[in-house]
């Protein structure tokens, strides 16, 4: 940690983050939450540009894919700048760095994604060849499953520049995650809204939780890191993780991928195809929590053995012959 202490014993934590607006309010987030459980500690903030934040006119996968939201946040905490950073998980890739551990997962919140309309009120009232926007493969997969009478349109940019386009009438919907919406209180400007159940719409892995990344070995960082950790999230998320892991999905491929626990029982869904809604495979278990340590590792090993993997190349080669979106 950094190791300058005021005349009153108080020392500094820098914080790594994006700064973007979701990734800012992240950030405060977690520094408000850490100054009030530790009165010995004042955080800053160490605010970064990352890669994938500036880049907004490729499919992330093109740039290098989802590392490009975490790389140099990692990098600022191995040059000694940062103690900690604050990811949203979903962005965090399955590899951690040497020297870096990934220590907690916060509660997460609402993961649902959402549709958003200026003229239809569901989902399913979009008339046929509807233009839908969306940056996901893997909401791209699901939609068409359900509805490949529709147009799907790639949508990058911020949110606010998402929302823009929608207004402009650029897309008749677009699905864009609940939470981040929520967050920085823009859903009351949208007329049409409907939150897609889990059913409906698989979730990434990791959405909607944040994930605290620090430096191995300082244990006061990994003490402050730990506090801010929910179990019963770690445990969903880590399932999660392993099965992406596992699988060898990439970012530009087709996934979705979520476990949920409740009243002791942790339900699986896991979700694999071509963008264009083809050649899915799909699963869903219930298992008890304390039997769910490997559901992830062996869920992912039943798809492989029933070709997975082929699947999933095949999925990425034909995923961007046309540059197609492809964040998860």
């Amino acid at each position: 940690m950094h190791s300058e202490v005021d005349a009153l014993g108080v020392r500094k934590l820098v914080i790594a983050t994006r700064v973007s607006q979701l990734a800012l309010w992240q950030a405060y987030h977690i520094k408000d939450r850490v100054e009030a459980s530790f009165s010995d500690i004042k955080v800053e903030l160490n605010e970064i540009l990352s890669n994938g934040d500036k880049i907004l006119d490729k499919p992330l996968a093109l740039i290098g894919g989802k590392g490009h939201f975490t790389k140099e946040l990692e990098d600022e905490i191995l040059a000694g700048n940062a103690d900690m950073a604050v990811h949203s998980l979903k962005d965090v890739p399955t590899y951690i760095p040497d020297g870096l551990e990934l220590v907690a997962v916060t509660q997460r919140q609402d993961q649902s994604d959402v549709f958003l309309s200026h003229n239809y009120a569901r989902l399913e009232e979009l008339p046929q060849g509807a233009v839908v926007g969306t940056t996901s493969l893997r909401r791209r997969m699901q939609l068409l499953q359900k509805r490949p009478d529709l147009k799907v349109k790639d949508l990058r940019g911020n949110v606010n520049t998402r929302l823009a386009k929608l207004k402009d009438a650029q897309y008749d919907a677009i699905i864009l995650a609940w939470i981040g919406l929520k967050r920085l209180d823009l859903l009351k400007d949208i007329p049409f809204t409907q939150k897609l159940s889990l059913d409906m719409m698989i979730p990434p892995m990791g959405q909607a939780s944040l994930g605290i990344e620090v430096i191995k070995g300082d244990k006061k960082i990994l003490e402050i890191a730990q506090s801010l950790n929910d179990e019963n999230t770690f445990i969903c998320t880590q399932i999660e993780r392993d099965f992406i892991s596992k699988i060898g999905a990439g970012c530009s491929a087709p996934v979705a991928c979520n476990a949920v626990l409740d009243e002791g029982k942790v339900t699986f869904r896991v979700m694999l195809g071509f963008p264009d809604g083809t050649n899915i495979m799909q699963e869903k278990v219930v298992v008890d929590v304390k039997k769910s340590k490997d559901i992830g590792l062996e869920l992912a090993s039943k798809m492989i053995k029933n070709g997975a993997i082929e699947l999933l190349k095949n999925a990425e080669n034909i995923a961007f012959k046309d540059e197609m979106p492809q964040r998860l």
